[in-house]
């Protein structure tokens, strides 16, 4: 019993620790605050559930994120979404962001809604300044593959940005 009180609250310490992995997955992955609230719970859910199977060959937030975009991929192949870009409310942003670079981050992220599943894991975590061999660990792929998709991914970013500036000017 005591055991068991004590993995609890490790495992909670350590959620509440990297919860804003999870944060990052759900806003990816859903259409709005109520959506991200269900997918904020199934992953830790999933991450409970999977718990006692993590064997430390990784490091935590790696397997933390592979958790965590396989249950995001596997909600959104279930509830067979369309999802489609949410614009975030001024509040929800930083306010130190200049005004230029709050109209890219919408642009970014208006495209990153477009690509399919797997490549929005990619670049969501490639946007997160993870090394290709993490990116690989966590997508059960080589680097080499990363290095490839990403090349494709941030190319058609690229187009996608442009597309919309067009349509918006």
């Amino acid at each position: 019993m005591k055991v068991l009180r004590s993995k609890k609250k490790e495992f909670s310490e350590l959620i509440e620790k990297h919860q804003a992995i999870i944060h990052k997955v759900t806003m990816v992955y859903t259409n709005g605050p109520a959506d991200r609230e269900d997918l904020f719970q199934e992953i830790c859910l999933q991450l409970w559930r999977s718990y006692p199977n993590f064997r430390e060959e990784a490091k935590f937030t790696t397997w933390m994120y592979r958790v965590a975009l396989n249950t995001a991929i596997s909600d959104v192949r279930k509830k067979n979404k369309d999802l489609h870009f949410e614009q975030l409310r001024d509040n929800d942003r930083m306010e130190t962001e200049p005004s230029d670079e709050k109209e890219q981050m919408r642009l970014l992220y208006r495209a990153i809604s477009k690509l399919n599943r797997i490549d929005k894991a990619l670049i969501l975590l490639w946007l997160e300044e993870k090394s290709y061999d993490e990116i690989a660990a966590i997508m059960g792929t080589t680097k080499g593959n990363v290095s490839v998709k990403l090349v494709r991914i941030k190319r058609k970013l690229e187009e996608l940005v442009s597309e919309t500036e067009k349509q918006e000017s």
